[in-house]
């Protein structure tokens, strides 16, 4: 999977998705989150995050190549396996629970947060092989 994006948008992904933690909590203790827009600033965080997670995931690398791209492509599978075990144990939650209201919204976030998370394992990892001298 080649990289769609120049490297300065990684950095900026990271910035995106600290934007979207950090300022809904700044804007209610401003006192501009209430009852009637908490959903919409709900859904403008995990839109940023998930831009976020976008841009870094599709960002080139210092030192972008064949490995890189084996690397970010082992990512999207470990994500995806990471994911269905996340939503399933989350179904089996409910269930043991008995809740027939809550639905998880945030699948797509969570399988690209997951994604970045695999693909920094691996490229710290692949950094570490390389210095080291293994294959």
């Amino acid at each position: 999977m080649k990289a769609l994006l120049p490297s300065f948008c990684r950095p900026l992904g990271y910035a995106l998705i600290a934007l979207a933690l950090f300022l809904p909590f700044v804007l209610w203790m401003m006192g501009r989150i209430n009852d009637y827009n908490l959903l919409f600033y709900k859904e403008c965080s995990k839109l940023l995050m998930m831009v976020g997670a976008l841009m870094i995931f599709f960002a080139l690398s210092k030192h972008e190549g064949h490995q890189a791209e084996q690397i970010r492509t082992q990512a999207v599978r470990n994500a995806m396996f990471l994911t269905f075990l996340f939503i399933f144990g989350g179904m089996l939650y409910r269930v043991w629970k008995g809740d027939i209201l809550s639905v998880d919204t945030s699948t797509f976030l969570i399988f690209l947060l997951l994604n970045v998370l695999c693909l920094e394992f691996g490229m710290k990892r692949a950094s570490i092989q390389h210095l080291f001298g293994e294959n």
